[in-house]
C-alpha cells in the first residue's frame, strides 16, 4: 500500500463527495469519529453530518494545493493534511482553507475518518 496514492484517492473521493452530496460522507465516519470545525467539536458520525449538511451555502467548490500524508501509529492508520481553496457559489473570492484527516483501516480493507480538522485560514 503506497500511502501517498491512499491519500491522494481518498482527498479526491472526500472533497468530491462534499462538493456534490455532503450526506454522502456518512459512510466514511463511524460512532467515535470527531469532527473540529474551526473549534466547534462533534462527536459521531451523525452529529458529524448534521454539521455538514448544515452548513450555510448549498454549492461549493473545493481546490485542491497540497495533500500530505505520513503513516500513523502500528494499527496502520494514516495523517493527511490538506490545504487549498474553498469557492462558495455567487461568491466573488475564495476562501484558504486547512483540513487534517487521521485515517484508521477498517476490517474491509478500506479506511474510516478518525478525526477531522478544519480551518479557514484568514490573511
Amino acid at each position: 500500500m503506497d500511502p501517498d496514492a491512499v491519500a491522494k484517492a481518498f482527498v479526491e473521493h472526500y472533497y468530491s463527495t462534499f462538493d456534490s452530496n455532503r450526506a454522502g460522507l456518512a459512510n466514511l465516519y463511524q460512532n467515535g469519529s470527531m469532527l473540529s470545525f474551526e473549534g466547534e467539536k462533534f462527536m459521531g458520525s451523525t452529529s458529524i453530518v448534521a454539521k455538514l449538511t448544515g452548513l450555510p451555502f448549498l454549492q461549493c467548490q473545493h481546490h485542491i494545493t497540497t495533500v500530505d500524508c505520513q503513516p500513523s501509529g502500528p494499527a496502520g492508520g494514516m495523517l493527511v493534511f490538506v490545504s487549498g481553496n474553498l469557492q462558495l457559489s455567487g461568491e466573488q473570492h475564495a476562501l484558504k482553507f486547512s483540513q487534517m484527516f487521521h485515517l484508521m483501516p477498517t476490517p474491509q480493507g478500506s479506511f474510516y475518518v478518525l478525526n477531522d480538522i478544519f480551518r479557514l485560514n484568514y490573511a
